[in-house]
């Protein structure tokens, strides 16, 4: 049996302010440095220790990762950051507030923005300071792989080459991973590992901060019944789970109309 941890990072400031972030590099809120570090403590107390960390290029993703290790006196294990692993690019939605935009446009049509498997947001063009072929860390890559805007299946379809090349390479030789990433690169490990249908998988929502585990068997499929949420995975604070996976779900909704008397 092999162990997989799925961390999505802690809440960051524009997840407080309900913002679309995507790409952008924010940091992690107050509140997010707490759910890092009571993530590291729920995996200690679990003796679910890593021994090896993967984490995208994010700060609120690798800032999850490295409080968390801290919690669990772990500083020491290797981290290893990559852009596959990169929050989904919302493209022209990125730093706008989420019920504004479902004001403006329509809550069905930010729905199917957010949550539909094929669907982009429109994209930003090149001169935008927003396209990652402005950023620094980015440099080395083809410009063409560089998104201007992604649906889940482009996440899925970056994600998987990362799994495939490096992931189950630690899996294989009996390491225990954590992969500490976010809402929608999760999302994508999540659909494949448990076969999650393209329509069914608009119905997922990951929490904040809560280590999800997988028991994998040699041929690495989760193992167990399924359980919260239909996943063969186990969320270490159940209740917290299900409270941050509605939270999650609300973020879209345009606020309610006010009363005209």
């Amino acid at each position: 049996m092999s162990l997989l941890v799925l961390l999505r990072h802690g809440e960051s400031t524009w997840n407080r302010e309900n913002l679309f972030t995507g790409w952008v590099d924010v940091d992690l809120s107050d509140r997010g440095e707490k759910e890092a570090r009571q993530a590291g403590r729920l995996l200690r107390e679990a003796d679910l220790g890593p021994e090896v960390v993967h984490t995208s290029v994010q700060r609120r993703a690798i800032r999850t990762a490295v409080l968390a290790m801290e919690e669990m006196d772990l500083l020491w294990l290797p981290l290893r950051c990559h852009w596959r692993l990169n929050e989904r690019h919302y493209g022209a939605l990125q730093g706008k507030d989420k019920r504004q935009t479902a004001a403006e446009f329509g809550v069905e049509q930010v729905r199917l923005w957010r949550r539909s498997y094929d669907v982009r947001p429109p994209p930003v063009g090149l001169d935008d300071p927003m396209h990652p072929v402005h950023d620094p860390r980015y440099r080395h890559l083809a410009p063409d792989v560089l998104p201007a805007s992604e649906c889940l299946k482009d996440v899925v379809g970056r994600v998987l080459p990362y799994w495939y090349d490096v992931i189950v390479a630690d899996l294989r030789l009996g390491r225990r991973v954590l992969v500490a990433a976010h809402g929608n690169s999760l999302r994508g490990l999540v659909k494949h590992l448990e076969g999650i249908s393209d329509d069914d998988i608009a119905g997922l929502n990951i929490p904040t901060g809560n280590p999800l585990a997988y028991q994998l068997d040699q041929d690495l499929r989760p193992q167990g019944p399924p359980g919260l949420m239909g996943l063969r995975g186990r969320y270490l604070d159940e209740d917290g789970a299900r409270a941050g996976a509605e939270a999650v779900a609300r973020q879209g909704e345009a606020p309610p109309q006010a009363s005209s008397r």
